[in-house]
């Protein structure tokens, strides 16, 4: 059979077959003992029937040999980066990361014995200048979180080809909707699951998509770690990620409409979207990007009240996480980026007055109408 298109995907590849009952969707399957005559199964070595099911299906998404499903974000992340980093090695990263992954760095990997150093620019050469001797991984993440900076793929692919090194990615504000990092050379692509993929803020979830030989360092590292899923979720998860194409590309049409709607708005700043021509890589957003999420940041004019915006907010609703149906805000310097110290987060260009912005399903006028009377009420006129 010929590969099926990306929609189809969706909603066919790794999917379970009932053969007792023929149902149309994959079964369950909740045991945790499996008999060991007939075969090594058991949850924590991810391979229980739906963890596999799943795994294909991610695997196939993100145009992988291989995939695997964890119990969060920084579990598939902390994981990988694990596997290919030991004592005495060194790691090049994006100076603007999701939170949590720069608090793990800074704060655990010296216990570790690893090193690390962050890039100050998005170009390649940046990466380059902090390469060490015993450098083994570059790791970047594309659209960034929260200002949406993009890097170049396969620039990237092609420094740690030259180097002999590992390139991983957080391929999670894009999702496989958008873009495919391993079609531009990328090593390892990184989902918080808990995002686009699971798409209903009611599930918590990783992944990992890479070739065989990477995913068996990978696994050697998970089986030990134990950041699996439960089957309850995984099983979700895979229900969640049949509507994924559809989801997704509405609220890039909505996340579309409402950039050039709040750029021209009197009381903001500044919007950060890729798929706004003001943005400094919307050229290469249309490059390596097919769409440009749901995802966005803009930043509030001094005069504009940000804790009257949050409380004004009527259908948009201001909670932690992101990439789900509904609308959602969030204040980066005390949610996501609260770790940070303050220099680091001014360092970033993370102010007090940005407001990450999850665009969700619903109407546009609607959350036209709901940002505009937020941010009326808002605005302090002196």
């Amino acid at each position: 059979m010929e590969k099926k298109q990306f929609e189809t995907q969706c909603v066919h590849e790794g999917q379970l077959k009932d053969t007792l009952y023929k149902g149309a969707i994959s079964p369950l399957y909740m045991a945790t003992a499996y008999s060991y005559e007939e075969t090594d199964r058991y949850p924590r070595y991810f391979n229980t029937p739906n963890q596999v099911g799943l795994a294909k299906k991610i695997a196939a998404l993100e145009g992988a040999e291989a995939g695997l499903i964890f119990g969060s974000g920084m579990a598939a992340i902390s994981t990988a980066l694990l596997a290919f980093l030991k004592k005495g090695d060194h790691v090049v990263l994006q100076n603007d990361l999701y939170g949590g992954t720069t608090n793990l760095v800074v704060e655990h990997f010296e216990n570790y014995g690893i090193e690390y150093a962050f890039a100050q620019g998005l170009e390649a050469e940046d990466f380059e200048a902090k390469i060490q001797e015993n450098t083994k991984v570059i790791y970047v993440e594309t659209p960034s979180n929260p200002l949406m900076k993009l890097i170049d793929l396969a620039a990237i692919a092609r420094l740690a080809k030259k180097h002999d090194l590992v390139s991983m990615i957080d391929n999670t504000f894009a999702s496989p909707v958008n873009q495919n990092p391993i079609a531009f050379g990328i090593d390892v692509v990184l989902h918080s699951a808990t995002k686009y993929l699971g798409g209903h803020s009611d599930i918590l979830a990783g992944a990992a998509a890479c070739s065989a030989a990477h995913m068996e360092k990978i696994f050697a590292v998970a089986k030990s770690l134990g950041g699996n899923l439960s089957e309850l979720s995984i099983w979700l998860l895979e229900r969640s990620i049949k509507t994924l194409s559809i989801r997704v590309k509405q609220q890039n049409e909505n996340a579309l409409a409402l950039a050039h709607y709040l750029e021209s708005h009197s009381a903001v700043e500044k919007v950060h979207y890729p798929g706004l021509p003001s943005h400094p890589d919307h050229a290469l957003a249309k490059k390596q990007m097919r769409g440009y999420t749901g995802m966005m940041s803009f930043e509030l004019k001094a005069n504009v009240l940000r804790t009257t915006f949050e409380k004004a907010l009527a259908l948009i609703q201001p909670v932690v996480s992101l990439a789900g149906v509904e609308s959602t805000i969030t204040i980066p310097a005390i949610t996501s980026h609260k770790l940070l110290s303050p220099a680091a987060r001014a360092e970033q260009g993370i102010t007090d007055q940005m407001v990450r912005f999850s665009v969700g399903i619903e109407h546009l006028d609607d959350l036209k109408n709901d940002l505009n009377q937020a941010l009326t009420q808002a605005t302090h006129e002196g």
